[in-house]
């Protein structure tokens, strides 16, 4: 894998690190397999450094570009689920909150003739729940 290349998936799968002039580990200073852009990877540095290079927590954090309370975040999701801990955690809420699977069950099982809207205010009277027309679309595809 070339160094453009890998650079091109760390971006797209949203794995580039934040701040990545704020780097300055040795490891880092030559371009090569250690990469600065690699958040996942500089964050595993980050707590090798720490544990078996002796590094205090607030230098290691710092030359590997992130803040003491970001180091302990770090090294406790790495306690909690090892390498996948070290991926960010998705943001935002982790699906529809009206959505129950008998709503969903309702939605998908209505007649394809009904808008929507009509199917949302179905939705509203059969279960009193308000549902927006496109959700009710989002759950019919």
């Amino acid at each position: 894998m070339t160094q453009a290349s890998r650079l091109r998936s760390l971006t797209e799968s949203g794995l580039t690190h934040p701040n990545v002039d704020a780097v300055r580990a040795p490891l880092f200073a030559e371009a090569g397999f250690f990469l600065a852009e690699d958040k996942v990877q500089v964050k595993y540095e980050m707590l090798r450094a720490h544990v078996l290079e002796g590094h205090t927590v607030t230098e290691s954090a710092a030359i590997h570009g992130y803040s003491r309370a970001e180091f302990y975040l770090v090294a406790a999701a790495f306690d909690r689920a090892g390498m996948a801990g070290l991926l960010d955690d998705k943001r935002g809420r982790r699906g529809p909150v009206k959505l129950s699977p008998e709503i969903v069950a309702f939605v998908r099982d209505a007649p394809a003739g009904l808008s929507g809207a009509d199917l949302a205010q179905e939705v509203k009277h059969q279960f009193g729940v308000e549902l927006h027309r496109r959700t009710v679309e989002r759950v019919r595809r």
